[in-house]
């Protein structure tokens, strides 16, 4: 039997599609056209982070507070502090000293120039001086010892409680805390200089303000601290 059958007269119907529908594009019949292959576009080079000069003026500054200590300790030792015009060096050094501790952080945090050893120098830098004044006066007898020593064990105590909790987070400075750091320079300054008897009571006074207001914000600093680190173990599901 033949492939093909007879229509009407003279006509033959196949059943080769290829009669009906004509010539097929050749990429019809091998599908869709591939999709172009994407183009790599250049990716722009971002900003490398400006890094922050070891010496800037913020840690120069630091570093010069640190270098005044043994500079105010001689001139407060010099004639067994009993010379008015040493203790009045004495007291600009320590004047001169406590002041850039206000300049050297305002200027690291107003131009960027926050860098770990500012971090680290810095209050190594006030402790130092605080310490060497208390001391100093503590050692000429112008200051009872427990009071160095209330001051002295506070300090090392919120350090030690700073790396106790550090990978928790950080405490930040409360308002009493700078309220107290005032307190004690300007109660340290009062027994630098060589008061008259009659403005002595202002020593006295401002020196148990700053007394109080280390054990108060020292406690508090525990409080929060303890706080701190129970906040973080929950976290981790400690």
């Amino acid at each position: 039997m033949s492939s093909a059958a007879t229509g009407g007269p003279g006509e033959t119907v196949g059943d080769d599609r290829a009669d009906v529908m004509g010539p097929v594009d050749a990429e019809l019949l091998d599908g869709p056209p591939a999709a172009p292959e994407p183009v790599a576009q250049a990716v722009p080079d971002l900003p490398e982070p400006t890094r922050v000069p070891l010496l800037n003026v913020a840690n120069l500054l630091t570093l010069s507070r640190l270098l005044l200590v043994p500079v105010f300790l001689l001139a407060l030792f010099a004639e067994d502090g009993a010379h008015t015009g040493w203790r009045l060096v004495a007291f600009a050094v320590f004047a001169i000293a406590s002041i850039t501790d206000h300049i050297d952080g305002r200027l690291a945090r107003k131009h960027g120039l926050i860098t770990d050893f500012g971090k680290i120098v810095d209050p190594i830098a006030d402790k130092a001086l605080t310490g060497a004044a208390l001391v100093g006066l503590s050692a000429l007898g112008e200051l009872p010892w427990w009071i160095t020593l209330v001051i002295a064990a506070r300090e090392v105590g919120v350090t030690l409680l700073r790396f106790w909790v550090i990978r928790h987070g950080v405490i930040p400075a409360s308002r009493g805390g700078k309220v107290k750091t005032l307190t004690q320079i300007f109660a340290i300054g009062a027994y630098l200089l060589p008061l008259p008897s009659w403005l002595e009571p202002v020593a006295y006074v401002s020196m148990g303000a700053a007394v109080v207001l280390t054990v108060v914000t020292g406690v508090d600093y525990v409080v929060r601290a303890v706080k701190l680190r129970a906040r973080g173990l929950r976290a981790v599901g400690q």
